[in-house]
């Protein structure tokens, strides 16, 4: 048994040259900055069989009927009959006890490795599957300790031979402590190390924001945030259990332990469609149960909430609203049970009635294949009817599923779900390569203006023919963490390309241009792009760091290397004397271009006047500035020296340099570049380095203009504290 949930961890560097593209076609934006995530009875459904799996009663005493036949049974889907393909009934009856004690290796949980029976694939067949998921994040710990009690009570008491438990904890990760087996000792050890855990503080419990109608000064704006966050992370990890249980084509049951998890309007509608959709797939049944057991629900709430003020507690409106929100809290955990084939169990303080009901659920039951004749992968919902030929028996399955997509078909909110589950993992995305460049320049002391430029080679994009242009469209998605692992920036753009076939997109890169403003620190960026012919993506991960320049002798920005100048009206660092500098990500050039560079000094010091010479204004400066290239042991060119002799960049204190090297009388090869940045006045000096590549111009086609830009919101805008709408 590998266990239940794969972890895969990856840590990918993508370090190459770009291809020697002609000249880039850009596009360019600057998103705002966000702070910030009815099923079928259906064990999985491919690329072709569907499973379904029935529990046949009696009609009048509500006994298993057993010994049915293939030919006893239809299925219709969307009223259509359907051809049965595969028939097979399962009996706990008839399970094998379990005898060879192993070791589980991926599930060593609070408790520590142990050797205990775990079940092998093979031996799953007719046994009782359930999984108890405890949601450590969302129950206090009476809640806590009640569940605790209760599981250890059925397992010791009513396990069955027949049943294999596993256990899974939802805190600060998601954690496979137990794999299925039927050892009862290991079991009740392994539930009761999380006597006493507290949540994690992401519970939505009861606060001033979930429940109560009270004095607006005590309500708390962010909390309704965390609550999102808490639901996303609960209904990703069922999503998890779910997918990684597909590969069992037995009947699961998934027993939910939760404190009860909020929902506000259709946030996490894409969430909780996806988690109740993979356990549909996984042949998963959850059986909610509120941990809070039976609450008393009065107008003036409790200890945990704000006070009321006014006339709300006596005219019914604060206890209704307090009875409202209760339910809120349940609907989430009502919605995962009825739309998987489960049941919640709400408001009770017995929880021993959910598992006597996942007992007699999973006892026996017939699973049924069969080839779906509607061909279409639309990602669409399909109603499943199942008939029985005789009378006195009551059919117990789900009520549908949804049928498989591929990316072309479908839906714009599954899309960015996609999008944005991509963009939360940890492993990195390669099917399309991307590339990035970050840059910073200093907008005042504790602030930083950070261009960040992306490149897809055209080649990777597959353009399609629309009229007399070549036509893509490109999703693109950021996020900027801090060190404390938290999202101070966002960005999310969609791309139009629709160019001339002329420019010969598919030889050239397409660069994409965005920014933050952001304080001092280190950061992580990531981003992802995603082609929307195929839905190939690739993402690119870089850490960044924003000095404090308060205490370096000589402040300086990045260098911006570009073989490109467009005209611009923006008012950023990029641009100067009306032409904005296109970064040249890979430091790759031909001899027919000229390499500018783009950089700012900052705080120079004031210069003195010498003897005898005529009096200087008071602001006046002495910085001088050349470029070195070397090639080998050998200086072969140097540019002839820029001297500035006052600020140019009005309100920023800052001094723009830029410098032009044509490179025809180059040979083509690999140089190092050295930068000579002198501070006369202060004494004070840089020569920062750096490599570009020189190729013959033959090896690209004639250059094309850039594509204009469609028109942008302002630049991103950030908090020093994080993020904010």
């Amino acid at each position: 048994m590998k266990g239940l949930l794969q972890r895969i961890g990856a840590a990918i560097a993508l370090l190459a040259f770009l291809s020697p593209a002609a000249r880039t076609i850009s596009a360019q934006n600057s998103p705002q900055v966000s702070n910030t995530p009815q099923g079928g009875y259906t064990l999985k459904a491919n690329a072709e069989l569907v499973l379904t799996n029935v529990v046949a009663r009696d009609a009048k005493t509500g006994e298993l009927v057993t010994g049915l036949k293939q030919s006893d049974f239809k299925i219709f889907e969307n009223g259509k009959e359907q051809q049965i393909d595969s028939f097979d009934f399962e009996s706990v009856d008839m399970a094998a006890p379990l005898r060879e004690a192993t070791i589980s290796g991926l599930a060593a949980g609070p408790a520590g490795s142990k050797a205990v029976v775990v079940a092998k694939p093979e031996e799953l067949r007719n046994h009782r599957l359930i999984v108890m998921f405890f949601d450590l994040t969302s129950m206090q710990p009476e809640d806590l300790e009640r569940s605790v009690d209760a599981a250890q009570a059925f397992l010791k008491t009513k396990m069955q031979p027949a049943d294999l438990v596993a256990l899974v904890s939802l805190g600060d990760t998601l954690s496979v402590d137990q794999d299925f087996t039927a050892d009862k000792n290991a079991l009740v050890n392994e539930v009761g190390a999380y006597n006493g855990t507290e949540g994690q503080g992401f519970a939505p419990g009861a606060n001033a924001n979930t429940n109560q109608v009270e004095d607006t000064t005590g309500y708390t704006p962010d909390e309704s945030e965390y609550n999102d966050l808490n639901t996303d992370r609960e209904l990703f990890a069922l999503r998890s259990i779910s997918q990684s249980l597909a590969r069992i084509n037995e009947k699961k049951a998934l027993l939910y332990f939760s404190g009860g998890i909020s929902r506000y309007g259709i946030e996490n509608e894409a969430s909780l469609r996806s988690a109740i959709n993979a356990a549909v797939r996984a042949d998963l049944a959850i059986y909610s149960v509120d941990t809070r057991g039976l609450q008393a629900v009065g107008p003036l709430g409790d200890a945990s909430t704000g006070s009321l003020r006014g006339q709300g507690a006596f005219n019914g409106s604060a206890l209704t609203n307090n009875m409202n929100q209760n339910f809120a809290t349940q609907e989430v955990m009502a919605t995962l049970s009825s739309d998987t084939g489960g049941k919640a169990f709400l408001d009770s303080n017995d929880f021993a009635p959910a598992f006597a009901q996942v007992q007699k659920d999973t006892s026996a039951y017939y699973a049924i294949g069969f080839h779906s004749a509607n061909p279409a992968r639309d990602g669409k919902y399909r109603k499943l009817t199942v008939k029985i030929d005789k009378p006195g028996i009551k059919l117990e399955y789900r009520p549908g599923y949804y049928a498989p997509a591929d990316f072309r078909h479908s839906g714009k909110e599954d899309r960015e779900q996609e999008l944005q589950d991509q963009l939360a993992s940890d492993l990195p995305a390669t099917d399309m390569a991307v590339y990035m460049s970050a840059m910073y320049f200093r907008l005042d002391e504790n602030r930083f203006y950070m261009p960040v430029s992306l490149v897809v080679p055209g080649s990777q994009i597959p353009f399609v023919k629309g009229g007399d242009k070549d036509k893509a469209t490109l999703d693109i998605i950021g996020a900027v963490i801090d060190e404390a692992k938290q999202p101070v920036g966002r960005a999310r753009d969609t791309v139009k390309l629709n160019l001339d076939p002329t420019l010969q997109a598919r030889q050239k890169n397409i660069q994409y241009t965005t920014s933050f403003n952001l304080p001092p620190g280190k950061y992580e960026i990531k981003f992802l792009v995603r082609e929307n012919q195929t839905g190939r993506m690739g993402s690119f991960i870089a850490d960044v760091t924003l000095p404090d320049l308060k205490k370096v002798p000589l402040k300086m920005s990045s260098i911006v290397l570009a073989s490109q100048r467009e005209p611009s009206k923006k008012e950023d660092p990029l641009v100067r004397n009306g032409q904005e500098y296109v970064p040249n990500i890979s430091h790759v050039f031909r001899q027919d271009q000229h390499m500018y560079l783009l950089y700012e000094i900052y705080d120079p010091a004031h210069a003195k006047p010498s003897e005898g010479a005529p009096k200087e204004p008071k602001t006046a400066i002495d910085l001088l500035s050349s470029l070195e290239l070397i090639q080998g042991p050998a200086k072969v060119y140097e540019t002839p020296i820029v001297q500035a002799k006052s600020i140019n960049v009005e309100g920023r204190d800052a001094v723009s340099l830029e410098l032009d090297v044509p490179l025809s009388g180059l040979k083509p090869g690999s140089y190092v570049c050295q930068l000579n940045v002198v501070d006369d006045a202060a004494g004070s000096f840089t020569f920062p380095r750096f490599a570009v590549l020189v190729r013959d111009s033959s090896v690209t086609p004639a250059t094309a203009p850039a594509l204009a830009p469609a028109a942008a919101p302002p630049a991103a805008q950030l908090s020093s504290s994080g993020g904010a709408e």
